[in-house]
């Protein structure tokens, strides 16, 4: 994953209501959640709802699809995958520069 996207994704999820929307749809599991189930269980306006769904679905992390007349809303599980990875694949990777810094007494 690139930093433009990450950034991009990071930057859907820092809005609380985008979070919590976000979170309903990961709680929700593969099957995903019909629009109208998700807007009663957020108790929020169909136009709010929708305002804040296409900025997922912009970043790459809710994909939705019809079936029938109703609209399923998935969170794209491989996007959070590649985002948690993005911020953890690299951790403490410089920690054993830091560590020999401190041998030679440079740190």
């Amino acid at each position: 994953m690139n930093i433009e996207i990450a950034s991009r994704q990071l930057e859907a999820l820092g809005n609380p209501t985008r979070l919590t929307l976000y979170r309903t749809l990961v709680r929700a599991g593969r099957g995903g959640l019909p629009v109208g189930h998700v807007q009663e269980r957020l108790d929020m306006p169909a136009s709010t709802l929708s305002h804040h769904l296409k900025r997922l679905v912009a970043a790459g992390l809710v994909r939705q699809e019809r079936a029938g007349t109703s609209l399923i809303c998935h969170a794209e599980y491989p996007a959070m995958d590649a985002l948690l990875g993005f911020l953890t694949d690299e951790c403490c990777a410089d920690e054993c520069c830091a560590e020999e810094g401190r041998n030679r007494g440079d740190a």
